[in-house]
């Protein structure tokens, strides 16, 4: 009102609104101006920060200065992050233990073969009954490795996907029925009895990789055999289901399996049996090369077992158009 008075003589209320408001706009657009600049810089900053840490940048996307998007996208980067760590931190905990039991498994025949090979170095070689009888343990050692290393190979294939699969129909009949004659000695080894749910009058076709599926087939029932109990049976069945499935199970009378270790048996290395027993052979593999198979057919697998009642492991397969 002084400026106003000095300059006019007059005190003119129009003028000193018009003034008033023009030096508000000015000073508001210059603040806001200021403030967003300000604001920019800082939250151009965590964006860089965050790009170090992020591998598809976040400068692809527009920088935005409103707080509660700019909270959100904080908000699920680190969600993100979290999953990444706690992810990283059960990798390292399975690589841990695969390699711990990679390591236990190849140890085994190892020292096996080389304690066999040094007391024929020591002089036994000479000895006729000594050496061809240490020479033989020695080969089953090398057998053992060759076998595990088999294994191990076929289930990198396989989750790698570089193991192709030859589908076409077959009779999964006649292929349990090869199966049984190909375990008939090792299940009488321990008086078990293989046989068949019932009496299929006709073939039942599916489609899939045979030999692959007969693999499934024998480490399935070489799984029954080795922990079924002395004179029990190990049972097959093929039921139809419906949108074109048939389901094969495998069930046994044996030991069964405790509740809290099904969700880890198709693990690599896994074993029920914590003692590190080995009377029973084996790779330790033959449940992970089974399901690995299964899904590289697109179909599922399932267990239900019970302590001292015996298990069941079943698989889906595809019925063939033929299929009667």
């Amino acid at each position: 009102m002084s400026v106003f008075l000095y300059v006019f003589y007059a005190l003119n209320v129009g003028q000193i609104l018009l003034f008033a408001f023009a030096t508000f706009s000015v000073s508001f657009v210059i603040t806001q101006f200021r403030v967003e600049k300000f604001i920019y810089k800082r939250i151009n900053k965590i964006y860089k920060d965050l790009t170090l840490l992020e591998s598809v940048s976040f400068r692809k996307n527009s920088i935005t200065t409103d707080m509660a998007t700019l909270t959100q996208q904080i908000d699920q980067f680190a969600k993100n992050k979290k999953i990444e760590i706690e992810t990283l931190t059960v990798r390292e905990e399975y690589r841990k233990e695969f390699m711990g039991n990679v390591s236990h498994e190849l140890k085994t025949p190892l020292f096996t073969v080389q304690g066999y090979l040094e007391t024929l170095l020591d002089g036994a070689i000479n000895d006729p009954n000594v050496s061809g009888k240490y020479l033989e343990r020695a080969n089953k050692g090398v057998e053992r490795l060759i076998y595990i290393v088999k294994d191990l190979d076929m289930i990198t294939k396989l989750e790698v996907g570089d193991l192709s699969l030859d589908v076409a129909p077959f009779d999964i009949i006649q292929l349990v029925q090869s199966v049984f004659e190909l375990l008939e000695m090792k299940a009488a080894k321990k008086k078990i009895t293989l046989t068949f749910d019932m009496h299929y009058k006709h073939p039942i076709m599916v489609v899939g990789d045979a030999e692959r599926i007969q693999q499934v087939l024998t480490n399935l029932i070489v799984n029954s055999i080795k922990y079924g109990r002395e004179k029990g049976t190990t049972e097959v069945s093929i039921e139809k289901l419906i949108k074109n499935k048939v389901i094969v199970r495998v069930t046994d009378n044996g030991e069964g399996i405790e509740k809290k270790n099904i969700p880890r048996l198709f693990e690599r290395f896994y074993r029920v049996d914590k003692s590190g027993s080995r009377k029973e052979g084996g790779s330790g593999l033959g449940l992970a090369i089974v399901k690995h198979i299964v899904e590289a057919h697109e179909e599922k697998i399932y267990v239900e077992s019970e302590i001292n009642i015996g298990s069941e492991f079943s698989f889906t397969l595809e019925k063939a158009k033929t299929s009667v």
